[in-house]
């Protein structure tokens, strides 16, 4: 597990704290599914994360149409992606009986893509919104 750093942040308040909670959440995740622990538990966590994400994306657009972000149509594009992707491990986890080895490997989906957006398509957005400052 990779948890949130300094490094990952955006340099925006609201969306590096949203970060920080989406990898505390993630983290909770793969722990339940280490410690295998309830099913109902970890489907519990799953829609959360899911709840968490659509929120966080939703925040994150509106601020980026807020200082006027010219990549806003990309980051919703991504954003869209991966709420697909993470319904895709919804339903997986349901339809495997609540098979544990789902989270383990899509654990790892979730941190990759979310390091990766956030430090390659977010950092963009703390950059741009320094030039309006």
């Amino acid at each position: 597990m990779m948890p949130w750093s300094p490094n990952l942040s955006v340099g925006v308040a609201l969306i590096d704290e949203q970060h920080k909670t989406w990898f505390e959440k993630a983290e909770k995740l793969f722990e339940a599914g280490r410690k295998r622990e309830a099913a109902g538990y970890i489907g519990e966590l799953l829609g959360f994360l899911d709840d968490y994400t659509r929120k966080h994306f939703a925040d994150e657009e509106a601020y980026m149409q807020q200082i006027g972000y010219p990549g806003l149509a990309a980051q919703k594009q991504a954003h869209a992606a991966f709420i697909a992707q993470l319904a895709k491990i919804q339903e997986e986890y349901k339809t495997s009986g609540g098979n544990l080895m789902v989270i383990m490997n899509s654990n790892k989906l979730i941190i990759d893509w979310l390091t990766q957006h956030i430090s390659t398509a977010d950092k963009k957005i703390g950059e741009f919104a320094r030039t309006k400052a």
